[in-house]
């Protein structure tokens, strides 16, 4: 500590008191009868004040909340105080019985004590009056305490009263003195909450130390003294206070401590309860004034020993500030600040600036300093872990080495040793100690001694204090340094004034210089290897030297001091002008911004210190790596980035370590980073070179495209020949463009490649027209094809499908699939066909119900006939249009399914009671029968026996259509002859086995025979009505036709029991009249010749059948009858026309039907005609006789007079032949039934089809 003057003054008369203005700018002294404003900056008296008319003793400023001061009293021997303004201006004065003595401002409610000889009073500005008490002494000092609630007054009777602010006394202290020892000053230690630590035991040593350690976190860069230690360590010191000192229960007595300064020559310290903490301090001389520094860490004490000296906050004397020539009657504290004022019994007045060195040593991560004077710090500056070793007195050297702490006070040296050899351990105890004053400038331990530095010689002491060796230097030792070595053999560093620096072994006599050099040493530091040294000289100037060659290496300006690096030989770092500076090797200086001054240097690390506290500043060595890497020095690029560097420069490291094909660092600094990805990159490299590969342009490509680095890789791959992985590496990246510039007009197969893999890639994308079109390009037509379809881009398949071709089947194909199933059958209609694919075209054409088109591709190409009609009549079936699905069944030559459909049909109309449907459906059925006969020779017999039945059955339903109509429709159009026909012809033909439908409406016959007695009666045919109403007695009759059965049955009794001959029916072969109910049936009874019967009227038609002699074919008698013989009697009597047009007015027959017509009136049939005679028979045979012709029978006949049934085979034709020329007579050509061919014309103009088989008229088909 050292006490710098800084103004000083003197005035003509005693200086009692003084104070300072809150903010340190003016200091008010009391001199004489008058107060004196000074300014503090430069020691100017400002002005005096006058108001008292005696000595004026005391002076005191008001410290408001914002730390202006407002106002201040002063007190003088003429009885009064005086209130001043902070302009310098009296505003209030009032007066006490006698002399005052000491004024005080209380420091929260700005209450004004006034203390006289005889009492003290007590003021307010709010007040109007001062309230004053009396005193049993004289009042010689006061002071409040910080929370203003109390005021303790200072007596010379040795009395210490502490009073609340309404004046009551509280504590009463009795001061072992008396009167012998008057109190002269006291003052309460201003700090907002106390921090020291009393030692109760009063014969506690010295040298005894407490050891706190804690852990707290600070900033490795924004620490301070304040900060750094003393908050956390005041709660330790309390609590070590707590544990040693009894005290009673009041928790304020640790934030109120008086500081007590008597006669009796002792300073002293009470809690504010009156107990007194630990013992009396003795001060060799009679002390007349004491103040604290504003945060209480320091006391001053001034009196008759005419200095003034400074106190530590718990009593121990650090040194003097300032030496006068009279006694010290008053000094104060600048607020907030170092600086000291005193005023002395002559008028000087001395303004001091107080400078505390700092006492610190350093050793590699363990920092030491002093702290409050008397205590040590030991700081592990990596852990931030601290401890504090208490010694009691002023603490004047510290030095570190290894376990050893070698602490210097005033009358002995302390060594400490660490208690284990962990290197985090903080835990110091002592070792030794060395009990005589030193006097010395430097002070360094090593494991077995002391150094001790005394301007210009060395001396190595024993840790006993036995003197072993000296060293006399040349000048003054500026620098000194434990550089390692063997316990006891030590190496030291020596710097001097001279420049001269030397290099010293504890155990050796022997200085050995290193170098010499032209200025002034100011630090020093080695390398690890100890090969370099750095100096930092008075010029500010940072040489490095090389030990062996005393080589300058460099310099570098604008140093204070310097330190390398303990893991890395070529890093150095020196501080100076507010910059840290980090030099590697021979690189240039990275810089950066730091305050203080570099100590020390470990791993990414730097002890700096910065006024009172150290700091480890982490300092990523970005900078010296980068150096070293843009030298391409990888490996020690390394070594410097193990020192400390961030993720993001271990990574460029690796890069750059990667692109040198450096692959072991790069290894390392990729494993540092965790970076898996080029971690397998190096490895596969390893791989790659074990098995013999050597190109480095290959491995530098694989790097560059791991990098980003595309085109640098592409330019690598193909100078090492490998232009498929430069390729390949720009269609993954999906870099196309670059990839087809790379390949120029290369060969068109890769190029297609290209687009290829471009086009996959905008697939992924969700680009699927770009890959289209880079599909067709690339003749990828098939994904092209895919993907249009699957988006149903009918438009691009269409382009695309005409744009091939044809003998690019698959692809147009697949097209032709999704243009069906895009709805879209006309394009895959144009596709089947463009690559000939007919059987697909049908099956589309069936697919999609367009059964024209089929139909018109079935005629040219017969072989898909089954695949058209089958799926057509399924569909016909599925919509219930089944007669056009049997006849699309038919003409797809599935008979089996034909018929299976007509036999439903039949079915249905059958039980709908549709019986002329049935007819119809019975005969087409016949007919499929009959095709089946001729496809299928295995069941010619059955099916023409089927023919058979369905011809029977289906004229039985035709006729039989009539008769339902008549007996359940309410009106009937048919004439009575047709019913009455009809329903004989029924009657004749139901003689065996009676079909569905026709039985269930009989139901024994009940409407055919109903119908035949209604209009047997009406015709004359009695006997026949009278055998139909026997008939229907025997059956249940309906209620509606009961009555007209019965009524019927009563007046057929009134008439013939005959029938009319008119309605008998001949047989025109043998001329026989037949009866009306015929037990053989439709034939006759008497030659057995079936009878013909208009499918229209029923009656019995003018034809005879014959048959062909044995030997003659359909084609020789058809030819035969053509022949057209002569016929003398019957010359164009008969003629048989052949129409194609049947609405012509001459004949309306329909197309190609056979009509047999009479021209003229002719006679019968002449006796020379030679059919005549085939008629004959045995007359009443019971067999049937048929007319069988010869050649010349054929020859006579005319072509006019027979008909023909063209039956195809198997079935034979049947030939007719007109007996009766006056009626025609016309055939269908397509169900060969007979019709009078008046009626067959109106039947067809009514229907425009044939009645029995529904041919339309319009139909020319055979």
């Amino acid at each position: 500590m050292r006490a710098v003057l800084t103004w000083r003054d003197k005035a003509e008369q005693c200086i009692y008191d003084l104070a300072f203005k809150p903010d340190g700018t003016q200091l008010i002294l009391a001199a004489g009868n008058r107060l004196l404003v000074y300014d503090t900056s430069d020691g100017t008296l400002l002005q005096p004040l006058k108001g008292h008319k005696d000595t004026v003793y005391c002076v005191a400023y008001a410290k408001d909340a914002a730390a202006e001061g407002k106002r201040f009293a002063s007190g003088s021997a003429d009885k009064s105080i005086i209130i001043w303004t902070s302009k310098l201006e009296g505003i209030l004065k009032y007066t006490h019985n006698d002399s005052i003595q000491c004024v005080s401002y209380n420091p929260v409610t700005h209450q004004l004590a006034s203390c006289s000889s005889s009492d003290f009073g007590l003021w307010s500005p709010e007040q109007k009056s001062v309230s004053k008490h009396k005193s049993s002494s004289k009042i010689t000092c006061c002071s409040w305490t910080n929370d203003g609630q109390y005021l303790a007054l200072g007596m010379a009777n040795g009395i210490i009263s502490i009073r609340n602010k309404n004046g009551e006394e509280k504590v009463k202290i009795e001061r072992p003195g008396g009167s012998l020892s008057p109190i002269w000053s006291i003052c309460w230690n201003p700090s907002s909450r106390w921090e020291n630590i009393w030692m109760s035991r009063e014969n506690e040593d010295a040298e005894d130390v407490i050891v706190n350690r804690y852990f707290q976190e600070i900033p490795s860069i924004l620490k301070s003294t304040v900060y750094s230690s003393q908050g956390s360590e005041a709660e330790e010191e309390e609590q070590e206070e707590e544990d040693d000192s009894p005290r009673d229960g009041n928790s304020e007595e640790h934030n109120d401590i008086l500081a007590v300064a008597d006669w009796g020559q002792k300073l002293s310290f009470y809690q504010l309860s009156g107990k007194q903490i630990g013992k009396d301090r003795p001060l060799n001389f009679d002390p007349c004034c004491i103040s604290y520094f504003t945060k209480g860490e320091y006391i001053l004490v001034g009196g008759s020993d005419k200095q003034v000296s400074l106190f530590t906050k718990d009593g121990v004397r650090l040194g003097t500030v300032g030496e006068q020539n009279s006694w010290v009657w008053t000094c104060r504290v600048k607020p907030d600040s170092n600086y000291v004022v005193v005023g002395c019994q002559d008028g000087t007045i001395s303004f001091y600036q107080l400078i505390f060195s700092t006492v610190h040593g350093l050793y590699k991560d363990r920092y030491a300093y002093r702290d409050s004077m008397t205590d040590v710090i030991v700081q592990h500056l990596i852990t931030e872990q601290k401890v504090r070793i208490k010694c009691r007195e002023l603490v004047k050297k510290i030095a570190i080495y290894k376990n050893r702490l070698a602490i210097q006070l005033p009358e002995k040296i302390l060594i400490y040793e660490l208690y284990s050899d962990d290197s985090a351990d903080m835990h110091y105890r002592v070792k030794e100690k060395i009990v005589k004053k030193f006097e010395c400038n430097l002070l360094v331990v090593c494991a077995d001694h002391i150094i001790l530095c005394q301007e210009k010689r060395l001396q190595c002491l024993s840790f006993s204090g036995v003197k072993e060796r000296e060293w006399q230097m040349e000048s003054l030792i500026r620098y000194i340094k434990v550089i390692g070595g063997p316990a006891g053999r030590e190496g030291l560093l020596v710097g001097l004034k001279n420049g001269q620096i030397l290099k010293i072994f504890v155990d050796n006599l022997f200085a050995i210089v290193l170098l010499k050099q032209a200025t002034a040493v100011r630090c020093l530091d080695m390398s690890a290897s100890r090969n370099k040294l750095a100096v930092v000289d008075e010029n500010d100037t940072c040489l490095v030297y090389d030990i062996h060659t005393k080589e300058l290496l460099f310099q570098e300006p604008n140093a204070n001091s310097v330190a390398w690096n303990t893991q890395c030989e070529d890093m150095l770092c020196f501080s100076g002008g507010g910059h840290l500076n980090i030099k590697a090797s021979t690189f240039p200086v990275h810089q950066q911004k730091l305050q203080g001054f570099v100590v020390g240097y470990n791993g990414s690390k730097i002890f700096c210190l910065h006024v009172f506290s150290m700091s480890a500043v982490e300092v990523p060595q970005s900078a010296p790596m980068y150096q070293y890497l843009d030298r391409k020095m990888f490996k020690e690029a390394y070594q410097i980035a193990c020192l400390g560097v961030t993720d993001a420069d271990w990574r460029e490291l690796a890069m750059e370590a990667l692109e040198g094909l450096e692959f072991e660092t790069a290894k390392k600094a990729f494993t540092r980073v965790q970076d898996l990805r080029y971690l397998e990159l190096i490895s596969s490299i390893e791989e790659r070179k074990k098995r013999g590969e050597t190109n480095n342009d290959l491995f530098l490509a694989d790097v560059f495209s791991y990098q980003g680095k595309f085109h640098e890789a592409a330019k690598l791959y193909k100078r090492s020949g490998h232009e498929n992985l430069a390729l390949d590496m720009y269609t993954d990246l999906c870099m196309f463009e670059y990839a087809k510039d790379f390949l120029g007009s290369g060969d068109p197969k890769e190029t297609r490649l290209l687009i290829t893999k471009q086009a996959d890639w905008a697939r992924n994308i969700n680009e699927p027209k770009a890959a289209v079109e880079m599909y067709i390009s690339a003749g990828e037509h098939t994904k092209a094809i895919e993907i249009s379809g699957s988006h149903g881009w009918v438009d691009m398949l269409i382009d695309i499908a005409r744009k091939l071709d044809k003998a690019e089947r698959e692809p147009l194909l697949m097209c032709a699939s999704y243009f069906k199933k895009l709805d879209s059958p006309g394009y895959a209609a144009e596709t089947y066909l463009k690559i000939g694919d007919l059987k697909s075209l049908v099956q589309l054409y069936v697919d999609t119900k367009r059964w024209d088109e089929a139909f018109a591709l079935g005629e040219k190409h017969p072989e898909f006939k089954d695949d058209i009609y089958v799926p057509y009549a399924q569909w016909l079936a599925e919509n219930d249009r089944f007669e056009e699905a049997q006849k699309a069944f038919h003409k797809a030559g599935r008979q089996g399914e034909a018929v299976r459909v007509l036999e439903q049909l039949t079915h249905n109309a059958v039980v709908e009671s549709r019986f002329n449907d049935a007819a119809y459906y019975y005969w087409m059925l016949s007919m499929q029968c009959l095709d089946m006969a001729q496809v299928d020779p295995a069941q010619k017999d059955a099916m023409l026996e089927k023919f058979r039945h369905f011809q029977h059955l289906a004229e039985l339903y035709h006729g039989y259509q009539t008769i339902h109509r008549y007996t359940e429709e309410p009106f009937s159009f048919d004439l009575p002859e047709t019913l009455f026909n009809i329903s004989k012809f029924l009657l004749h033909s139901l003689t065996k086995a009676t079909p569905l439908g026709i039985s269930k409406v009989l139901a024994n016959g009940r409407n055919t025979l109903f119908t035949l007695a209604k209009q047997s009666k009406a015709l004359g045919a009695y006997k026949l009505a009278r055998h139909a109403y026997d008939k229907l007695r025997g059956l249940q009759i309906p209620a509606r036709i009961q009555k007209s059965i019965e009524l019927g049955t009563l007046t057929i009794r009134s008439k013939p029991f005959h029938d009319s001959e008119e309605l008998v029916p001949l047989c025109y072969r043998c001329s026989t009249n037949n009866p009306l109910l015929n037990n053989l049936g439709n034939v006759c009874i008497n030659c057995r010749q079936p009878f013909i019967f208009s499918a229209s009227s029923y009656e019995v038609l003018h034809l005879v059948e014959f048959y062909l002699e044995e030997g003659i074919t359909d084609e020789e008698a058809v030819a035969l009858i053509d022949l057209e013989a002569p016929r003398h009697k019957r010359e164009g009597k008969w003629r048989e026309t052949s129409s194609n047009n049947i609405l012509s007015i001459l004949d309306q027959n329909p197309p190609d039907s056979q009509t047999l017509r009479l021209d003229e009136t002719m006679d019968s049939i002449g006796e020379d005609d030679p059919f005549t005679a085939k008629l004959s028979f045995e007359q009443g045979s019971s067999e049937f006789v048929p007319v069988v012709v010869n050649r010349s029978v054929l020859r006579s006949m005319s072509r006019r007079d027979v008909l023909i049934k063209r039956w195809p085979p198997p079935l034979q034709w049947q030939y007719f032949r007109s007996l009766l020329p006056d009626a025609s007579i016309t055939m269908c050509p397509s169900c060969f039934q007979m019709f009078h061919s008046e009626d067959y014309e109106l039947l067809v103009l009514q229907h425009a089809c044939c009645p029995y088989c529904r041919r339309r008229i319009d139909d020319t088909s055979p």
